[in-house]
């Protein structure tokens, strides 16, 4: 069992140009690590909000015996909802630390890794909605192929959707051994160094938990919720995370597009929301070697440039 190593963690914290007395989201707690580093850098005026859908990311939380710091049991696509509730209106930074933490990963009973045999649960907040297991009980295999198509990227969705939907007609799927054994006989050929079945795991994983949706409801949250100069930095572990961000960024960087030859100075010219801060960032190879679960993280930063 690997120990919990936040990644990119002084690259992200440095990233927020943290000011003392300023006011940080960390919108994925975890186990702390991000949170941690920001207060060291607050003094006694500054504040940190954090939030987690998991139980038990939240008790480690509030377990934290500090007065400027507080926790949230909420995923970050509640941010406003939260900020309004704490009558926070505006903040200087918010991070986004996404995926599924080591903890996580390595607690057997979440069934969110194929290394152990183990109920698939696949849930973020066990506390609320079905269970992998519940859903793959039901669910139609078009549905099914799809979902692991558009969110693992498999090219064999449609084989391991028809496998899943064959085998459950004998027995339910329950267990993640059970899975891992139908998705290795539906993938024709496999990826060097990984399991046929990561693909399947990470696409259950990120459909059940809204993973997707619910980065691209946030994103617009943060912008509005940023003071001019405030750092919005994300750190993401997949592809389709990632293309999110970089269009969302990309995207709210641009100035409002104005016809061609219109006359107006360049002082007029109407801003982007958003200004992007270097290139994206990733682990460097000490960083992997330590941690190979880093090994897929990258990191981008924008600044709230309009006023």
């Amino acid at each position: 069992m690997l120990a919990h190593e936040t990644v990119l963690l002084n690259e992200a914290v440095d990233a927020l140009e943290i000011k003392p007395s300023g006011i940080y989201v960390d919108g994925t707690f975890g186990r702390g690590g991000h949170s941690w580093q920001i207060l060291q850098r607050l003094d006694g005026n500054g504040r940190l909000i954090a939030f987690d859908k998991d139980v038990a990311a939240v008790a480690h939380g509030r377990a934290l015996d500090d007065a400027r710091f507080r926790i949230e049991h909420s995923g970050f696509a509640h941010l406003e909802q939260v900020l309004d509730k704490l009558g926070v209106n505006l903040v200087d930074g918010i991070l986004l630390d996404l995926g599924v933490s080591s903890p996580q990963l390595d607690e057997i009973g979440r069934g969110f890794s194929f290394r152990f045999d183990a109920p698939l649960d696949m849930r973020m907040d066990v506390s609320r909605g079905l269970t992998a297991a519940q859903w793959l009980e039901t669910v139609e295999e078009s549905e099914l192929a799809e979902v692991i198509r558009e969110y693992g990227e498999e090219r064999f969705a449609r084989q391991i959707a028809r496998a899943i939907v064959a085998a459950r007609k004998t027995e339910p799927v329950k267990t993640t051994r059970q899975l891992v054994e139908l998705v290795g006989k539906a993938v024709r050929t496999r990826e060097a160094g990984k399991n046929p079945a990561t693909r399947t795991f990470q696409a259950i994983r990120i459909y059940l938990n809204q993973e997707l949706e619910e980065l691209e409801h946030v994103l617009p949250q943060c912008v509005s919720r940023l003071k001019p100069g405030g750092r919005l930095v994300v750190i993401s572990f997949h592809s389709l995370e990632d293309r999110i961000v970089k269009r969302f960024m990309r995207g709210m960087a641009q100035a409002d597009n104005l016809p061609r030859n219109v006359p107006i100075r360049a002082s007029e010219v109407p801003m982007g929301r958003l200004k992007l801060v270097g290139r994206a960032v990733r682990p460097d190879h000490a960083e992997v070697q330590r941690n190979p679960r880093s090994r897929s993280a990258v990191m981008r930063v924008a600044e709230r440039s309009d006023v």
